[in-house]
């Protein structure tokens, strides 16, 4: 048997433990009745606040004036209860053997013993509440390996799918496109950035917010302005990252207004610097036909606006693919070969991995009907 199997079967074990015990004390209550239980719950407790009040005052000769108020107090306590109370001949034992010219430490200890009975049955009030805990403890556990078994299980099957998948399809027939595409497409964006000014390039980042497949983050807004209201938004954003790094005196050669430049351009330094082609390009593997098909349409309507029609003609060639009946056999193999391991190769062709499955799905079954069998409080 493997650990997971047995900490299942002992999380499972403990769960059944803990109803048994919430279910004995509460069937206990039950045969007491509960209002009774807590009646008598509420005596005990009445009772045992003053034998912890007056024990020690009311004791000897010391304080005749407590030992008179404690069994005034006492015996009109015992005088109220109620005549159907369980153990009521508890309360009024010790009500006797208070009535006396004098009390002694022994007293208030044969009084608190005389109240055991009482006292176990007002107990069950709280053993029931740490019964109910221990169990909804014991549930959660259950509940906790069943999550996790889940997303094992979810793993397991992804696995499965993949080696169902053809891995000796031609993929090249689908790498090599994209590739070509993601190489121009990234050659021609840095291009772009290099020599074209920054107010036509944020301008390019900026329209891209009508596509929504083409991830771009927008520029700020501030820093849009500024490069469209200034002479400096003429220059490449490469120089003007360049600029920012210059002392105010050497920067007053290029602008007319240093600190502008640094209040705009250092601020947003970390943005500029991390816009790259990548949302323009597939990547590897690339996603499911129906998706490249709109991200590819949604491209050609950005990168024609800055690159060469060669760059264009490798993207629709790459959307073409996405057509094709043998796509998502390419795609699938493309996966697979990406994400299976060596060691998840080995397993699936042993075997090994069908095995895991049934005993994660038997001990997933397992703690669901579990916790079907057992249901939250």
């Amino acid at each position: 048997m493997s650990e997971t199997v047995a900490a299942s079967d002992d999380a499972v074990a403990d769960l059944e433990a803990a109803h048994a015990a919430y279910e004995e004390t509460t069937d206990r209550i039950a045969d007491h009745g509960e209002s009774e239980v807590r009646a008598v719950a509420a005596a005990h407790n009445r009772a045992t606040t003053l034998l912890d009040r007056y024990d020690g005052r009311a004791t000897g000769t010391g304080n005749f004036e407590a030992f008179i108020e404690f069994e005034e107090v006492y015996e009109s306590f015992v005088g109220e209860l109620a005549d159907d109370l369980p153990h009521r001949d508890a309360f009024e034992t010790t009500a006797e053997r208070f009535d006396k010219r004098r009390l002694s430490e022994s007293d208030f200890a044969a009084a608190r013993e005389a109240l055991t009975p009482a006292g176990d049955i007002a107990d069950l009030l709280d053993e029931r509440d740490a019964r109910a805990a221990a169990y909804r403890d014991a549930r959660r556990t259950v509940d906790d390996r069943l999550a996790d078994l889940n997303e094992r299980l979810d793993e397991l099957e992804r696995v499965r799918e993949l080696g169902d998948t053809d891995l000796d399809a031609p993929v090249v027939d689908l790498r090599d496109p994209i590739a070509t595409y993601d190489e121009h497409v990234a050659d021609a964006f840095a291009t772009f950035e290099r020599e074209t000014s920054a107010r036509e390039f944020l301008d390019l980042i900026a329209t891209t917010e009508q596509y929504p497949l083409v991830e771009f983050i927008s520029p700020p807004a501030e820093l849009r302005e500024y490069v469209e209201t200034t002479p400096v938004g003429s220059e490449p954003i490469p120089t003007l990252i360049e600029y920012a790094d210059h002392s105010p005196s050497k920067l007053a050669h290029y602008v007319d207004d240093p600190q502008e430049l640094k209040r705009h351009v250092a601020v947003h330094r970390s943005y500029l610097e991390r816009l790259d082609s990548d949302p323009l390009e597939i990547g590897w593997p690339p996603p499911p036909a129906d998706e490249l098909r709109w991200q590819a349409r949604e491209l050609v309507s950005v990168v024609g606006r800055f690159a060469h029609e060669d760059v264009v003609a490798a993207l629709r060639e790459v959307r073409t693919l996405a057509g094709e009946d043998r796509y998502e056999r390419l795609r699938n193999a493309a996966r697979a070969r990406a994400d299976l391991t060596a060691d998840e190769r080995d397993r699936l062709s042993s075997g090994a991995l069908d095995r895991e499955l049934d005993r994660v799905r038997a001990e997933r079954d397992r703690l669901a009907a579990a916790l079907d069998e057992y249901p939250p409080l």
